[in-house]
Formats: structure tokens, sequence, C-alpha cells
């Protein structure tokens, strides 16, 4: 069996233009523009990357773009400054602080300080709490997207058995429960579980977030699963010339596709998606801020 290849950067593609058919109603109708605002503190040649990309697509998208930068060494009462004006402005629906931060800012702290209705990110303990309990909140953009990518190859998730390897507060947990919502019947596997091949082979989704290069193998595949690979590791690739690299994700690609139904690439798999879902967290959240039917297909 050849899997099904589930191509992230196309879908996130048609996400963008929902979004965008979205944003040009909001304006013409109500005359409301969703802006979205991106903090990042210091330097990180990464972070610069993905924030460049961020702003970007949300002006692409039709959307205003409002991007912080502040010096590595700005302290926490500058930054919580920041982000309470942020709050208070209107023409702000989203706002993301770009993680990692500086060793010496409180992560937790930060993220709590977001308006839970502006955290567009999904992290904020109250959009915790909602969605670990069934309610209306923002959902973190990476598990939405893997979730939209399911429901488009599956239609119903009902009933099915999903195993979520990896628990951390970003993907897993969060992944976990979205599926629950959707009623899978879920287990999370991570590196203390016994016994782990024979509890991802009984799924027919298994989502890999767990951070380990090329971790899942095929033998580890039911047959005609699906399997979604939110790992971007990097590692040596003498193939293409001394000290060049390549990314792979938490699953052995080779192997799993000869087994599995469908599957996800990297890259180009649930990478696109995440930036697509934050600017659809923004969308939703300019809605619900408005008073505004939320828009169609975008939210979990």
């Amino acid at each position: 069996m050849t899997a099904q290849i589930i191509d992230g950067k196309a879908f996130a593609a048609t996400v963008r233009e929902k979004v965008a058919g979205h944003v040009a109603r909001l304006k013409e109708e109500h005359g409301i523009t969703p802006g979205l605002a991106v903090v990042l503190v210091g330097e990180d040649p990464a972070s610069q990357v993905y924030v460049r990309s961020k702003g970007k697509q949300t002006v692409e998208a039709g959307m205003n773009s409002y991007e912080h930068k502040l010096e590595a060494d700005t302290s926490e009462e500058e930054l919580l400054a920041l982000i309470d004006k942020l709050n208070n402005d209107p023409a702000v629906h989203g706002i993301l602080v770009q993680l990692p931060l500086p060793g010496h800012l409180n992560e937790d702290l930060v993220i709590n300080s977001v308006s839970p209705e502006k955290d567009v990110d999904g992290f904020h303990i109250s959009n915790v709490g909602l969605l670990g309990t069934g309610q209306k909140s923002m959902v973190p953009c990476t598990p939405l997207g893997c979730l939209m990518m399911l429901r488009d190859h599956h239609g119903s998730l009902s009933g099915l058995d999903a195993v979520v390897i990896g628990r951390s507060n970003i993907v897993g947990k969060p992944m976990a429960q979205l599926l629950l919502g959707d009623s899978c019947t879920v287990t999370i596997a991570h590196s203390r579980t016994k016994n782990i091949a024979d509890v991802v082979r009984r799924a027919d989704i298994v989502v890999a977030a767990v951070g380990r290069t090329e971790m899942v193998p095929g033998d580890w595949i039911k047959p005609g699963a699906t399997v979604i690979d939110v790992g971007i590791n990097r590692i040596d690739a003498p193939e293409k010339g001394e000290g060049k690299t390549r990314l792979v994700g938490d699953v052995d690609f080779a192997s799993c596709a000869e087994v599995a139904g469908a599957i996800t690439p990297v890259p180009g798999g649930v990478g696109p998606m995440t930036i697509a879902c934050l600017l659809a967290n923004t969308v939703t959240a300019c809605c619900r801020a408005n008073g505004l039917s939320e828009p169609e297909g975008l939210t979990a």
C-alpha cells in the first residue's frame, strides 16, 4: 500500500482563501478590518523568520498587521505594559507573543496577560480550560490545523480510534481534546508509555507530536491508518553537500507511507497549516468581538 499524501501546503492555501473571503465580507458589510498584533522580543533568527511570514500572510489576507519588535533586554514590566495596551486597542483582534522569550521573562505570566478573547495562540489558561470542558474557546493553531485536515480526509471522525504521541500543552493535550470533541476514542502516548508500539498499532489516526526524530516506524502503523506528523527536526544531509541539513518529522516517512492510508509529509504537511489557522483564529476573534456569526469552516 502506498499512502495518499495529505498536502498541507495546498490545504493551507485553501484556508487562506476562505480567510480572505471572510475578511472582504467583514469590510464590505460591517466596515471592520481584523487586526493581528505580533510581539517579538529579541533577535532569535527562527522567530524573526516566523514573524516576517506571519506579517506577510496577514496582509495578503486583507487584514491589518501590527508588529512590535522589542530588544532582548526588554523588562517584564515593559512587555506587560505593551500587552495591556494591545488588549485595550479595539483595532487589534488577535495578539501573538512569539515564543521562546528571553530567559529573564516569565512565559506563563506573559501568555496569561493576553486577553483570552485575543489569545489567537490558544495558550491562555482560560482557553485551555474552556477547550478541556468542551466550551467555546480560542484553539491552538497547530492542533486546529491537524483537525481540519483530518475532517477533510475522513469526513466524520466519530468512533475512530486515535492515538496522540506527545503530551505537550501546545500540541498533544489540545489535540486530544479536539479529537474527543469530534467523538474519537483517544489515547495519549508518550515517552513513558509501556508497549507503545502496540498502543499506536491499534489506531485509525496517529498524530505524532513528540519531538523525536523519526521515532515512529512503519511497523507501528495499522494498515490504512491516517498519520499526521507534527514533528519538525533538522538532521544532517551529506547527500546535499558538506554541512547541509534537511527536515524530517517524528515518523519515518518512507516506512510509514508503505503502510498508512494517508500521511502528511515534512516539510509541506502540518507546518503551513499553523499560520493559516492563526489567520483563521484572528477572523474568529474579530467576529466574536463584534457579535457576528463565526466564520464557517475555520473553527473547531
